[in-house]
């Protein structure tokens, strides 16, 4: 399927994913990542602000304040992503696209200094390859890191397709985590089956 068409389709799956069910799929992929030794060995963490009925990211955030992490999420400034650190304490507003962001009184994070990033996408495939809005903002942001272990996918397990027809630019991730399994693709393709409640 071209890219623009499988990006429709499963944003418009995902849409339509009852909110009950959507939730506790959720519950499972934060779990399973908190279970993970990236999260654990983890001190600076990017996370993402979650639209159009992606994976949510609340449990990790608490987890990592109630465990003295540093939380960052992006910001859109003009063509590029900057990660903001936020806190409990701070409040959100809606910036571009209507994503939840933290004003720009945080610390900013350059993106190689963070232990692991949790990358959004529409869809990934079984290299790790993903597709996202097409705007291209964490492919620039994050390319540079691809391979270092870092990169952390979240999704809904339908959105994890055989194959990506993926692009130069494109980034890739190393780890990929879906409410029924974990992928690391550097490792042949190893997949873990994650654990239900």
């Amino acid at each position: 399927m071209p890219k623009k068409a499988l990006r429709q389709y499963l944003i418009a799956r995902r849409k339509s994913l009852p909110v009950s069910e959507a939730q506790c799929a959720g519950q499972r992929v934060q779990r399973a990542f908190l279970a993970t030794p990236e999260f654990n060995s983890a001190r600076r963490i990017i996370l993402y602000s979650p639209i159009h009925g992606e994976v949510d990211t609340r449990e990790i955030m608490e987890s990592s304040w109630a465990g003295g992490k540093d939380v960052y999420l992006p910001v859109v400034c003009g063509e590029e992503l900057r990660f903001v650190r936020v806190t409990a304490d701070d409040t959100c507003r809606r910036g571009a696209f209507g994503i939840l962001e933290p004003c720009l009184t945080g610390g900013v994070l350059s993106p190689e200094l963070a232990d692991v990033i949790i990358v959004p996408g529409v869809a990934f495939d079984l290299s790790g390859r993903r597709i996202g809005y097409g705007k291209g903002f964490y492919d620039r942001a994050l390319h540079r890191l691809e391979g270092e272990g870092r990169l952390v996918g979240f999704c809904y397990d339908f959105q994890l397709v055989d194959e990506i027809a993926g692009e130069p630019h494109d980034v890739a991730v190393d780890v990929i985590i879906t409410d029924r399994r974990m992928i690391r693709p550097s490792v042949i393709n190893r997949s873990e089956e994650v654990q239900g409640n």
